[in-house]
């Protein structure tokens, strides 16, 4: 966390233009965007110059952390585009298997252009996938890969909602064809629910300010439905952040995580992912934040660490709860060629773990 800070700008930079739904660059940061504070349209020239493809995140390390078995069956729990479901591909035999699940629809018809008959993408998100799995009758897989948060993508999409660079509707799902929107939830929401929400997900201390004035406007008739709205009230009240980045960053993240569940939704994925796995079998989850990373590591610790007996109970070594999962190595994260060639990597964290023969 950078120390400094600076008063933010009493009026934001936007542009009465929406945005084309075009994507816009890979330049920028990691999952909290580090974006100037100006939400606009994009020109032709902007889009020429800027499009670029979907850069897979630790891409060799997260699929060499799997071990492949040339005959195994694996589970890519966020296809995005595939980047790492291709390169498991490329590493199975005849025999392998590779179920992948997606709950944005732009993902799931990216994963249906591939013709290989190990692979199959199933359109759901990640914490029903026991059963989905027992439905096509998979009840065990040697490795499973998590790849969390939002991908590139679903950011420079102006139309999704995530990404307060241009003004476009304030969508944030990452399955536009269920749940609600983040419009939807600030039309409804309550000061102190929405402050919670802003303190908890996006770690921002200026949580209840933020919550007031939002709720002021939807009060005094100014339904909040834009990003760039959202974007303009935030920096409105928010009077301190840290350099170079946008003073809405947290509170958009914050937003994307309650209506998509994120955090909710990992922590029942995990548990599931522990009765999938085969002993030897990997799990392989990258995280994008302290709030994800955090969960990853302490339901490996757990698992690793299984003493829950008072101190000093008498009992023997041979007797003690023995570990389900052991930490394969350090958490991993980009090096520097890979966060030179893809910023938004560089707050990756990937963190590996084995299963033993423990019920």
């Amino acid at each position: 966390m950078t120390k400094g800070v600076k008063s933010a700008p009493t009026k934001a930079l936007l542009s009465s233009k929406k945005a084309p739904s075009k994507t816009a660059g890979l330049e920028g940061a990691s999952e909290l965007e580090k974006y100037p504070l100006e939400v606009s349209a994009s020109s032709s020239k902007l889009d020429s110059e800027s499009v670029s493809p979907h850069i897979t995140v630790l891409l060799d390390e997260a699929v060499h952390a799997l071990s492949v078995k040339s005959d195994g069956t694996y589970i890519d729990g966020t296809f995005g585009r595939g980047g790492h479901s291709r390169k498991i591909l490329s590493q199975l035999g005849p025999h392998g298997r590779l179920i992948a699940f997606d709950r944005d629809l732009a993902a799931i018809e990216s994963g249906q252009a591939i013709s290989d008959p190990r692979f199959s993408i199933i359109h759901s998100h990640f914490a029903s996938m026991q059963a989905k799995l027992a439905d096509i009758g998979v009840t065990a897989v040697d490795g499973i890969l998590l790849d969390l948060g939002i991908s590139s993508p679903q950011i420079d999409d102006a139309e999704r909602g995530f990404s307060f660079r241009y003004d476009a509707p304030l969508d944030m799902r990452m399955d536009q064809s269920s749940g609600q929107t983040a419009a939807d939830f600030l039309g409804r929401t309550t000061e102190q629910q929405l402050a919670e929400v802003i303190k908890n997900y996006g770690e921002e201390r200026f949580a209840k300010s933020i919550a007031r004035a939002i709720v002021k406007e939807r009060d005094d008739g100014r339904a909040i439905t834009t990003t760039g709205q959202l974007a303009q009230v935030v920096a409105n009240t928010v009077t301190r952040f840290e350099p170079g980045q946008n003073p809405a960053t947290r509170t958009f993240q914050a937003l994307r995580i309650f209506v998509n569940q994120e955090l909710e939704e990992l922590s029942l994925t995990l548990p599931q992912c522990l009765g999938l796995l085969k002993p030897q079998g990997r799990l392989a989850v990258i995280s994008f934040h302290s709030l994800e990373d955090r969960i990853v590591k302490q339901f490996i610790r757990d698992q690793e660490n299984r003493d829950d007996l008072p101190s000093n109970f008498p009992v023997r070594a041979a007797d003690l709860p023995q570990p389900r999962l052991i930490s394969v190595g350090k958490a991993v994260k980009p090096g520097t060629k890979e966060v030179k060639l893809n910023p938004r990597s560089r707050s990756a964290v990937l963190r590996v773990a084995e299963r033993t023969s423990v019920a």
